[in-house]
């Protein structure tokens, strides 16, 4: 998939990462509204995470505008979550674009299977082959609300 918009950009530099950004819109998600601050970031530096950032026109670094996170071991199983683009850069691509960036990742190819866990983006994941469980029979959770 092509870049949507020149204006934008997709890096792993973890360097990169804006975590004000970050925590900001998962302290607004239904997802991870509860999530520290520290929790957050300790997340942030055991993934491969995607962060999508505005280009500015003087060619100095813009601001971080999306992400996705992968939880992930490089050679079987990949975790995709906390993925989101800011309100304001919607409905621009970036979503479509960021999820093409994340599934062809060179690092990611080969994996025997990929979740994610979502409320309302069924549509989006869908365009890039998640679908959904083929044996929910044989999937459990160990699951603790209060972190």
């Amino acid at each position: 998939m092509s870049q949507p918009n020149p204006n934008y950009h997709i890096s792993t530099d973890p360097e990169k990462l804006d975590l004000d950004v970050i925590f900001g819109y998962l302290s607004r998600s239904y997802w991870a509204n509860q999530r520290p601050r520290d929790i957050v970031a300790k997340s942030l530096r055991h993934s491969l995470c995607f962060g999508v950032y505005e280009n500015r026109a003087d060619g100095q670094p813009g601001s971080q505008v999306g992400m996705a996170r992968v939880v992930t071991d490089y050679a079987t199983y990949a975790y995709l979550c906390d993925v989101f683009i800011l309100e304001a850069h919607q409905g621009r691509g970036l979503g479509k674009w960021l999820m093409h960036a994340v599934t062809t990742h060179p690092d990611l190819q080969g994996l025997r299977r990929w979740m994610l866990a979502t409320r309302d983006a069924h549509g989006l994941y869908r365009q890039v082959g998640f679908a959904d469980l083929v044996a929910p029979d044989r999937w459990m959770e160990r699951f603790d609300l209060a972190k």
